[in-house]
């Protein structure tokens, strides 16, 4: 598993660039032409970091999620079950005893990412594979580099979660909250919270967009945006940070 940044060629690692040398088969899961723009990238990462082209590419169809469900963690393991299916598919018909294989996995393999889970679920099913994880930078990382700011306030925690979790209630005791997978726009829930936002879509891309402010005065305009560039792209990938203003004297505030 190689880690391959947050869309921008440049994201990758002399690691990552020593590991793509020594693969033999590549394989990825087609999101169909909505998503071509993904499958484009991985390309010309290959272009420019496996240039001999001693290897091959193998395409398998990712399978679709139910994103209607109120059993959002039945769904996810249904649809992990069938990826691993299809992952499992492609190893046994592509690669031979001895040979590298490798997937190429937006940001960080191991931050909200399920490629892992996936082939461990292979492994446990008998397979004898030796996974090896290549770390890439995050989405999360890439959002605050480009806004120029640190991801911590000075002595305080950050937590990640997700959009689906922040619609539920702001993380309690943390006043920096990273929020990935967010498909509801849950931050506009907390327009009322002295906050401010930092966020990004098609972090490191041409597409990328950045908007920052006061939330209370700048979620209107995200979620505006967000909407207008998912219908004109046919997916948006987008990540933001929260950061709530602590009291004067409060965990060393001024």
């Amino acid at each position: 598993m190689i880690g391959i940044g947050a869309g921008d060629p440049g994201h990758i690692t002399m690691q990552a660039v020593t590991a793509l040398g020594q693969v033999d088969v590549f394989f990825v899961l087609d999101k169909g032409e909505v998503k071509q723009d993904l499958v484009d990238l991985r390309q010309e990462i290959l272009r420019r970091y496996a240039p001999d082209g001693g290897y091959r590419v193998v395409y398998g169809r990712d399978p679709e999620r139910d994103r209607t469900t109120e059993a959002y963690v039945e769904a996810v393991d249904d649809w992990r079950r069938r990826r691993a299916d299809v992952c499992q598919q492609m190893i046994t018909d592509e690669l031979a005893d001895g040979q590298t294989g490798a997937f190429l996995v937006w940001g960080d393999p191991t931050l909200y990412d399920s490629t892992l889970a996936i082939l461990d679920d292979i492994a446990s099913r008998g397979f004898e594979l030796d996974i090896e994880v290549i770390p890439g930078i995050s989405s999360v990382s890439a959002l605050v580099a480009r806004h120029r700011i640190p991801l911590n306030q000075v002595g305080k925690p950050v937590q990640i979660t997700t959009g689906r979790r922040l619609s539920e209630q702001w993380p309690s005791d943390v006043d920096d909250v990273v929020v990935m997978l967010d498909a509801r726009t849950a931050f506009a829930g907390h327009a009322g919270q002295d906050a401010d936002i930092y966020w990004g879509a098609y972090i490191g891309t041409p597409d990328e967009i950045l908007i920052s402010g006061k939330l209370s005065e700048v979620a209107d305009e995200i979620v505006a945006t967000r909407a207008e560039a998912r219908q004109r792209k046919g997916w948006i990938m987008d990540t933001y940070l929260l950061r709530r203003s602590a009291p004067p004297g409060v965990d060393g505030a001024p």
